[in-house]
């Protein structure tokens, strides 16, 4: 049942004030304590929310709204994509700002920490010049940390932690403890007078500058959105009353004309009324190969006209075209959070608690049993940790990479539907295929004519005269081969025909029969001459239709559905994969293994019905298999929903593509490898990004609370603290976005 069958609605949030994972399972917690809630998914990657459910907006803008964040309901996509894009400009100006600010009182006091030693204050001689700096700091938390604070106060009214609580938790318990050194310096014994002004201001600046550079390099990530929404133009040129009038694309509806000239990009999907021109779909399907169009061709809002000029009719039109789906597809997959990564948000959202309790534990223990400044060393170590435990870089880890991924995917012409699929790829070892439409081109087409006593063209022009008259896809093959040749077809008298069998009728003056064999010799007609032609058809993957003229068979016609041309290598790459490649098909057992050795599976199973293909794929499984289904029919439908990974062909139906978890928009099964290549450059990257930022905070947090220092001395600054963690987002940012130049073998 999907979501309109059950009354649900997709509700998609922007979202504001979210700076780390512990942020993510705050505004988790809030939406679905939303009466009406079915499905969660907050994308800390591109701070947005997707909520599924019978919840109004307005309850869960609330409900994040109370929970201590902002939110907005997104409704244009388009328009979402330029305010997010606009927004993180801003903020992005706003932090370097607030860097630069913090950074030009921060880095002289740390200049003077390094010159002279030490940033004692051992005297009131010096005191009114302390007490200026220490007011100078204040400023500087109060303006640059200004969104730190107001983020920790919104947290605590919510009952709840995140990494504003621990910079504003750390930053400000350094300049009080300093405030009070320069106050009440008698006191404080002459060791513990340490000042912490510098780290204030320098953990402010580098934290701003980690979230500045963190926003420029996440705001790359978007471009696979960013691109597919460009390609969509602003206007159309509508066709009415014979004339042409140009108008914004929002104003075209369904069976209106659109007239498209040459090198402009197509409106809205629609089919070819008049002209003919080549088009190129690169930009959807990833294939460079320009497609021919006539009138009766389907064409797609978004790309792009080459030669002639068109005139289409509208078929589809706003949310309704092929492109706006895809678009809302990859937003859904870019939005879903694999297993692993539900994972890292339990893990995240205790961690912020744990780390605060950490500190004091740590700064506990310095008071207690540490060297002489007790009080100096308490305060370094429970500011440290507080800083440097954020965990930025562990939230971002999966989303991050997981949002890359999905957008290079649809560069590739491979849209993922579900971005679990993309997780589950790369354990893949069983690939199932179809044959008809996926392994081979899903159209007949006449190979060869065998013809005996008649002339070979005069055969055909009869066969495809009585033929013209069904809609058989076989019967189609043999009239477009008559059309090619540009032969005339003739009226046809007396039409019948028998499902499954054959066709008859009078032409011109002759009876013509068409059909298998046996039912030609059902009919009385003489077959046992042609017996010989029959099975060397069947060795070709054929299907041979026999013309009998006035009683007597006197050629055939062998029509076969071609081999994709890309099938073999495609096998073969998965294959070097480690891939078990299998064929699954309803045709004949001849037909599917003459298919099969043709491409190079290495099993295949023929004349099977549609329930039968899901229970193939469910006994694979139950041997242990992780299998992949590739199909592009309505008989496939079963068979994807039961594979682990289920591929549909773009070209195929809408019943197979609303059951898998790929859609390959090329049609080619190379998009198979592509997928499963890419599946496993993005398992490889996220766990890179996992172990570097769980490596950061495994060293991070033990060095900040001073766990070695009695073996090396090693007690880390609080501000360096503050650049390390900013850092360590940066990396994991950058680390993902390799992603991006990622190339499949076959384009490499």
């Amino acid at each position: 049942m999907n979501e309109q069958q059950a009354g649900n609605q997709r509700v998609s949030l922007a979202l504001s004030g979210v700076k780390c994972a512990g942020c993510v399972g705050k505004v988790e917690a809030a939406l679905k304590g939303v009466s009406g809630t079915a499905t969660v998914v907050v994308n800390f990657a591109e701070r947005t929310a997707t909520v599924t459910g019978t919840a109004t907006p307005e309850a869960l803008i609330a409900a994040v709204s109370a929970a201590g964040y902002g939110a907005r309901l997104i409704q244009d996509p388009a328009l979402a994509l330029a305010e997010k894009e606009a927004e993180e400009q801003a903020f992005f100006r706003a932090r370097v700002r607030d860097a630069l600010v913090a950074l030009a009182v921060g880095l002289p006091l740390m200049v003077a920490m390094l010159v002279d030693g030490s940033m004692m204050h051992v005297s009131g001689a010096n005191r009114w010049g302390w007490l200026a700096v220490g007011l100078v700091t204040a400023a500087v938390l109060a303006t640059s940390g200004a969104h730190f604070f107001r983020g920790a106060f919104q947290a605590l009214k919510a009952r709840s932690a995140t990494m504003d609580t621990l910079v504003a938790l750390g930053t400000s318990i350094a300049w009080l403890y300093s405030m009070a050194v320069v106050l009440f310096h008698e006191a404080f014994p002459e060791a513990a007078r340490h000042l912490y002004f510098e780290a204030s201001s320098m953990i402010i600046g580098f934290v701003n500058l980690g979230l500045a550079l963190e926003t420029r390099a996440r705001g790359k990530t978007s471009q696979a959105i960013r691109r597919l929404l460009d390609l969509q133009p602003r206007r159309a040129r509508l066709v009415r009353d014979g004339t042409e009038v140009e108008l914004p694309v929002e104003a075209v509806q369904r069976g209106d004309l659109v007239r498209i000239r040459p090198g402009e990009k197509i409106p809205v999907d629609g089919e070819v009324v008049d002209g003919a021109s080549f088009v190129d779909e690169s930009m959807l399907t990833g294939e460079a190969v320009p497609v021919a169009k006539e009138a009766g061709s389907r064409v797609a809002a978004g790309t792009l006209n080459q030669s002639g000029t068109l005139l289409i009719r509208a078929i589809g039109v706003g949310e309704e075209t092929a492109l706006a789906q895809i678009i809302a597809l990859v937003r859904q997959a870019q939005n879903a959070k694999p297993a692993v990564g539900r994972i890292v948000d339990r893990v995240t959202a205790i961690f912020v608690p744990a780390v605060i309790a950490i500190a004091l534990i740590a700064a506990l223990a310095w008071f207690l049993w540490g060297p002489e400044p007790r009080l100096s060393y308490a305060l370094v170590a429970l500011t440290t940790v507080l800083i440097i435990a954020c965990p930025c870089a562990l939230g971002l880890a999966t989303p991050i990479s997981i949002m890359v991924a999905v957008g290079k995917a649809a560069e590739l012409g491979i849209l993922i539907r579900n971005g679990e699929a993309l997780q589950r790829a790369s354990s893949l070892n069983v690939a199932v295929l179809d044959k008809t439409g996926t392994v081979t081109e899903g159209k007949p087409r006449l190979i060869d004519l065998i013809a005996r006593g008649i002339d070979p063209e005069r055969l055909l022009q009869l066969a495809a005269s009585v033929e013209a008259a069904s809609e058989h896809p076989l019967a189609q093959a043999v009239v477009t081969a008559a059309k090619a040749r540009g032969l005339l077809l003739a009226p046809v008298e007396g039409f019948s025909a028998e499902t499954g069998q054959g066709v008859q009728g009078v032409v011109e003056g002759e009876q013509v029969v068409i059909g298998r064999l046996r039912w030609l010799a059902g009919q009385g007609i003489s077959s046992e001459s042609w017996q010989s032609e029959e099975a060397a058809a069947a060795q070709q993957a054929a299907t041979p239709l026999f013309v009998a003229v006035n009683d007597t068979i006197c050629g055939a016609l062998l029509l076969a559905d071609p081999v994709k041309a890309d099938a073999a290598a495609a096998v073969a790459r998965l294959k070097a994969l480690g891939l078990r490649v299998v064929l699954l098909t309803g045709d004949t057992r001849a037909t599917a293994e003459a298919v099969a050795k043709a491409v190079g599976v290495d099993a295949v199973r023929s004349e099977l019905l549609p329930h039968e293909k899901a229970a193939e794929v469910t006994a694979l499984q139950q041997q242990g298999a992780v299998v992949a289904m590739v199909g592009d029919g309505i008989n496939d439908a079963p068979a994807l929903a039961a594979a682990d990974v289920g591929f549909a062909i773009g070209c195929g139906t809408d019943v197979a593509i609303e059951s898998a978890d790929v859609v390959l928009l090329s049609g080619s099964l190379h998009g198979v490898a592509d997928a499963i290549e890419l599946s496993h450059a993005t398992l490889r990257n996220i766990r890179q990004n996992l172990f570097g930022a769980f490596l950061y905070n495994a060293l991070g947090i033990p060095i900040a609370a001073g766990l070695f220092y009695p073996i090396t001395g090693w007690l880390l600054h609080p501000a360096i603290a503050g650049a390390a963690m900013s850092l360590s987002s940066v990396t994991v940012v950058s680390n993902a976005s390799r992603l991006r130049w990622f190339k499949p073998s076959r384009r490499q």
